[in-house]
């Protein structure tokens, strides 16, 4: 046993090294970081140099709504959504001449001293329409800005008219929102209801990234020497169990150090923005994870790493080289997915049946039973269960991969059929 846990170790150890030391893997590591600074740099960059200046006349027949959409947009020239687009509003009565006044707008336009004109009088208004006049009308963010604006002005002086009081409506028609508060052994805190689907999706997505960028890698490393017939000398030292199980944890130990690394990098990106947002809004109630549940996250990432990567294991123990495996790889990426279809379920009631029997699942627990956690945590014996049987899997898969790949050496050249795959696993 412990001559086995050396050669596994040894196998590891050199599946690791021959990774981590190539310079695609450096370069692979260093360009997502880079990207993702640029990520964030370039929005900023453009966001704040992408103010535009909207030189517009209202002419307002009404005598109420120009004024009060002009100290509207006032109002808001600072808002971080009204820096893209800005007014600058001249309100103007209208003419005894109607046309010419018109005529007169359109030259201006024509001759560039304005960008649009609007016309607002009480005809319009009571069919809910507004002229907008400018050379272009491509401008979809500007005109949704100010029929928005012009809107809200409308409502309150029919509001007004009417009889009635624009704010004492506001208040009456306010929406009720749930305070929503988590009750614990620990004690109660209000805290938002997507904390849980936000765990998963974010558990779901750093599975689905790793998985996408290393899955081939880990199908590539079962096959390479089953390709250049090294695999006969190393079988000779080793089980093909220990080179099975010694590939899956030297190749994930070199998937997780890229990630750790992309993830650190990610964190310092970031927590500037993020710590300035958490100043200006004091009482925002972030979810809680208590240490415990942190731990049970980092070990279901673990075995979801092992559970997928051991897929692609097993469909690259059954092929000669990898344009045939490629045919079956959609099989792991398919299986990472299913997880999104109970999402929703599992979040609405998660200590139902279909919530338990999904989480126990080894290639849905990895992402179900994290959702779980972070919902309302199940019994701890359901959580330990629940990684016993997710690890088990991963041993599973890797004995049939063993299996397949040890009577596959011998098979080189021939693609085997799926009944011949059933019969290696019956080889002693």
């Amino acid at each position: 046993m412990k001559g086995s846990l050396n050669k596994t170790f040894i196998l590891a150890k050199r599946e690791f090294f021959v990774r981590i030391r190539s310079k695609g893997f450096w370069i692979g590591t260093l360009i997502l970081p880079l990207f993702m600074a640029v990520l964030f740099a370039v929005p900023a960059l453009i966001f704040s140099s992408s103010t535009s200046q909207l030189d517009l006349v209202m002419v307002d027949a009404t005598g109420r709504v120009g004024e009060a959409v002009a100290a509207r947009m006032a109002e808001r020239r600072d808002d971080p959504g009204s820096r893209i687009a800005q007014f600058s509003i001249d309100v103007v009565a209208p003419a005894a001449d109607r046309q010419r006044q018109r005529d007169e707008l359109d030259e201006r336009l024509l001759g560039e001293e304005i960008d649009a004109w609007v016309w607002l009088d009480r005809a319009g208004l009571e069919n809910d329409r507004v002229e907008y006049r400018a050379r272009s009308v491509s401008n979809t963010f500007s005109q949704d800005k100010l029929e928005d604006e012009i809107s809200a002005a409308v409502r309150e002086m029919r509001l007004t008219e009417a009889g009635y009081d624009p704010q004492e409506i506001r208040d009456l028609i306010g929406r009720v929102r749930l305070s929503t508060v988590r009750v614990s052994a620990e004690g109660s805190r209000e805290e938002a209801g997507e904390a849980g689907f936000i765990l998963a999706y974010g558990l779901f997505f750093l599975l689905y990234m790793v998985l996408l960028l290393w899955g081939q890698q880990v199908l590539q490393g079962v096959l390479e020497e089953k390709s250049s017939r090294v695999v006969e000398i190393v079988v000779s030292a080793a089980r093909p169990f220990d080179l099975m199980l010694g590939k899956l944890l030297g190749i994930g130990a070199a998937a997780l150090t890229q990630f750790s690394i992309w993830m650190v990098t990610l964190v310092v990106l970031t927590a500037p923005g993020l710590i300035s947002s958490l100043a200006s809004a004091p009482d925002l109630n972030l979810p809680s994870i208590s240490a415990a549940q942190a731990l049970f996250v980092v070990v279901f990432f673990l075995l979801g790493f092992f559970v997928y990567s051991s897929m692609y294991a097993a469909v690259g123990s059954a092929f000669n080289n990898l344009q045939e495996a490629q045919q079956l790889s959609f099989v792991p990426t398919a299986a990472i997915i299913l997880p999104m279809f109970f999402l929703l379920p599992v979040i609405n009631d998660s200590n139902g049946t279909l919530a338990v029997i999904t989480s126990m699942v080894p290639f849905l627990s990895p992402i179900l039973m994290p959702l779980r956690i972070a919902v309302l945590t199940p019994p701890l014996w359901q959580v330990l269960l629940s990684i016993v049987i997710t690890a088990a899997f991963v041993l599973l898969m890797v004995w049939v991969c063993a299996r397949i790949y040890r009577t596959g050496i011998l098979m080189y050249g021939k693609k085997p059929t799926f009944k011949e795959l059933i019969k290696w696993l019956s080889y002693s």
